[in-house]
Parts: C-alpha cells; structure tokens; sequence
C-alpha cells in the first residue's frame, strides 16, 4: 500500500518536473536551471499543494465562487510563484502573468503526461 502511493506520488512528481521543463523551453522568462532543479520545484509544488492551497481555496470561497471557479486559476498562479521564492535563482519566473500563463500550460502538459503514463495504483 504504502509502496504504491510512494509510486503514485513519485510519478506525479516526475511527471510534473517534465511539465516544468518544457514550460521552461517555451518562455524565456520561465528559467529553471536543470531537471533535478525542476524536481526540486516538483517536490515543493506537491507541498505547497498539500498545505498552502486549500488555506487559499478556503480564504478565497466567495471570490472563487463569483467567479466560477477561475479563481482557482489565481491560487495556482500564486503557488508558482510561492516555489520560485523558495527555489531562488535556479527558478525564475519573470510577473505574476508569465506564472498565470505557465500554471495552465503545466496544468495541461501534465494531465497529459498522467494520462500518457496512466495511474500507477492501476497496475
């Protein structure tokens, strides 16, 4: 059990840095330095996703609300940049709207990836 979810988690996390590289390759005011940098950004990304966000998703209810969910969009944007702070110079994002723009693009390619992939607890 244990085994599976430390795969699951593992996988995503892979998975992620690989969405955080081609992000990286497409803008040139998204730098990460190298894939084990982006591994890193991947790791804290997971924490902050664990911890940071639902505080967000919480305090910001009404807001995300009247907007139907695009807020959400926001909080993701905002958890970018939060890793980019706590990563230093081996990640840079240049404005908050590179990090809206890079947050859905990150979102996609990694939908795609784990679907690509496929849910390790499956197998």
């Amino acid at each position: 059990m244990f085994v599976r979810s430390f795969l699951s988690w593992f996988t995503s996390v892979f998975l992620n840095a690989i969405a955080l590289i081609a992000v990286s390759q497409l803008f040139d005011s998204f730098y990460i330095a190298d894939f084990k940098t982006a591994l890193i950004a991947s790791v804290i990304l997971s924490v902050l996703n664990l911890i940071v966000r639902p505080i967000l998703i919480i305090l910001t209810l009404p807001i995300t609300v009247l907007t139907l969910g695009f807020f959400i969009l926001i909080i993701n944007a905002i958890t970018l940049m939060l890793a980019q702070k706590i990563m230093g110079d081996s990640f840079v994002i240049n404005g908050f709207g590179v990090a809206f723009i890079a947050s859905i693009i990150i979102s996609l390619i990694s939908m795609f990836l784990h679907r690509l992939v496929g849910d390790v607890k499956e197998k």
